[in-house]
């Protein structure tokens, strides 16, 4: 892929990983589609992008409504006249144990604070991801949809819902490369660890102290490192159906 000669819409735009990708790819010469649900923090983000001569436009999108998501990426290809990416980065956390006793008290994860996190990170990842490869379909345009997933993928304590949606996204990453190679399209997720974002910044301190102690690299990641694993899997005609892991090292 020439990102010079591409269009890539970016979700979770407005702050964290999702700003610095679309910094990174508007370095590269690429088009931006900026979409976010917070208009303001999008703001921020097109103007470092316009600040890099590339042409970037925001899009006010709640994904988890079919709606909006379905007139957000077709007011894409409208305004752009392709759609070559998309990086699924919107994502939220809603830590908490299954169940927990403390001083007598049994509580538990609320359904609420279950499906927050699967309704954003998992439904919205699905929404987007099929609007876009139907948007690349009609408008010919070859393209490469990746899903951020994380290192808690594999489990970690404290985080039923967070690491089951990503566990799920990581897995439609690889359905939708062999469904969509047939058109041209490549599909790929990225597994980052520990980063430092305002993400990482809502764990309690003692727990990013254990987190970073089992980081081989000895730190936690920076959001470049990750805009520049997006960078590689879009620009590499032969990644495809795979998980990058990009984190230090680690294991959970």
């Amino acid at each position: 892929m020439d990102l010079k000669q591409s269009v890539i819409a970016i979700t979770g735009a407005g702050q964290g990983l999702g700003q610095m990708m679309a910094v990174t790819l508007a370095q590269a010469g690429a088009d931006l589609a900026l979409i976010d649900v917070n208009d303001s923090s999008l703001k921020q983000t097109q103007a470092q992008c316009q600040m890099l001569s590339a042409k970037a436009l925001t899009y006010k999108v709640d994904v988890t409504n079919e709606a909006e998501v379905e007139r957000g990426f077709v007011k894409i290809v409208d305004d752009f006249g392709q759609l070559n990416g998309l990086i699924n980065n919107a994502g939220v956390l809603r830590d908490g144990l299954l169940v927990k006793q403390k001083e007598g008290v049994l509580s538990k994860m609320s359904l609420e604070q279950f499906n927050t996190v699967i309704d954003v990170n998992v439904t919205g990842t699905f929404l987007c991801g099929r609007e876009a490869a139907l948007q690349m379909i009609t408008s010919d345009s070859q393209g490469v949809i990746i899903n951020i997933s994380s290192v808690a993928r594999a489990g970690n304590i404290g985080q039923t819902n967070y690491s089951a949606s990503k566990a799920a996204v990581a897995t439609m990453a690889v359905c939708w490369a062999k469904e969509l190679g047939r058109y041209g399209i490549r599909s790929a997720a990225i597994a980052p660890g520990i980063v430092q974002t305002a993400m990482a910044d809502q764990l309690k301190p003692e727990a990013i102290d254990r987190l970073k102690k089992m980081i081989p690299v000895g730190r936690m990641g920076e959001a470049s490192e990750i805009a520049d694993a997006v960078k590689y899997i879009l620009e590499n005609d032969y990644f495809t159906g795979r998980v990058l892991e990009v984190d230090g090292g680690m294991r959970m």
